[in-house]
C-alpha cells in the first residue's frame, strides 16, 4: 500500500513538472510574439462603411498583419504586424491597390476608378 501511494506522488510530481515547463514554454512565446509586434496608424482615405470593411480587409492582406482598424471620421487605420513578414510600406501599397490613397501610396487610376460611388472620395 505504501509502495503505491509512493509511485501515485511520484507520478502526480512528474505531471506538475511537465505542467509548469508548458507553461514557461508558452510564456516565452507570448513574450517572443509581443516583441515581434509593432504598431503604427497612418491617414487613408475614403468615406463610409464600405469604405471601413474594404480598408480593414486589404491591410490584412499581407502575411504577418494581426490588426487593422480604419475609422470612418478621422481617416485613421491603425494596424498591428511583425516587421519581420511586413512592412508599413507594404500594408500602404496593399491598401492603395483596392483603391483608397494612403499617406505614401497614391491608388491608380483604375483602381480608384473602380471604387463603388459613394465610395469615392475627392482626391488631392
Amino acid at each position: 500500500m505504501r509502495k503505491n501511494i509512493l509511485t501515485i506522488a511520484l507520478m502526480f510530481g512528474s505531471f506538475a513538472g511537465v505542467s509548469v515547463q508548458a507553461q514557461n514554454t508558452n510564456t516565452t512565446k507570448q513574450t517572443a510574439v509581443a516583441q515581434a509586434t509593432e504598431t503604427a496608424t497612418f491617414e487613408v482615405n475614403g468615406k463610409c462603411g464600405m469604405c471601413k470593411k474594404r480598408i480593414e480587409k486589404a491591410a490584412l492582406g499581407p502575411e504577418g498583419v494581426q490588426s487593422a482598424s480604419w475609422d470612418v471620421e478621422t481617416k485613421a487605420l491603425a494596424v498591428k504586424y511583425d516587421p519581420a513578414k511586413v512592412t508599413e510600406a507594404d500594408i500602404q501599397k496593399h491598401v492603395a491597390g483596392v483603391g483608397h490613397d494612403t499617406e505614401q501610396v497614391k491608388a491608380t487610376e483604375e483602381a480608384y476608378g473602380s471604387l463603388p460611388g459613394c465610395c469615392q472620395y475627392e482626391r488631392m
